[in-house]
């Protein structure tokens, strides 16, 4: 009886641990990954704008605007150009694309591996990386966009890994 336990525990836990690593690409994982500052769940639009080129019209990435929540819910920090977060104690992290992996899931924008700067004392003070993974929509609009300087504010959810 104790050794079917132990086969089934086993046979459980490398389940989990295989489909765990299928989520997570290799490439956008930091070499030295260092201290893990935390994961939070993001909520918000990837906006898009349209704008000529050569004649043409067509969608480019302008910015996020999200809003990151931590495990209980509570609001952690917001997200917006640069890419920038700041937490609500005044720290912030400038990002800077350093991998880029296609999401699993249609039409999910990008899962990113990105170096950072950071700046202020707080909680995200000293971070080296950031991780974007688990996102799901946010692609930009295809095609031909009617009116230069219009935008599109498409909604996307991610999870963002800090790490130090």
């Amino acid at each position: 009886m104790l050794t079917r336990s132990l086969s089934t525990f086993a046979a459980l836990w490398l389940a989990a641990v295989s489909a765990s690593a299928q989520r997570i690409p290799a490439k956008p994982l930091p070499a030295q990954p260092g201290h893990l500052v935390g994961k939070y769940i993001a909520r918000g639009v990837q906006i898009y704008v349209c704008t000529v080129k050569g004649g043409m019209s067509e969608w480019d990435f302008n910015a996020p605007e999200a809003e990151l929540f931590d495990a209980q819910g509570a609001p952690f920090a917001k997200h917006y150009a640069g890419p920038t977060w700041e937490a609500h104690d005044g720290s912030r992290v400038t990002g800077k694309i350093l991998a880029s992996e296609p999401a699993p899931k249609t039409g999910a924008i990008a899962w990113l591996l990105l170096s950072a700067e950071s700046s202020g004392s707080g909680v995200l003070a000293g971070t080296r990386f950031v991780q974007r993974l688990n996102t799901s929509g946010g692609v930009g609009p295809s095609g031909p966009c009617p009116t230069a300087g219009i935008e599109r504010r498409v909604e996307y959810t991610a999870d963002y890994l800090f790490y130090k």
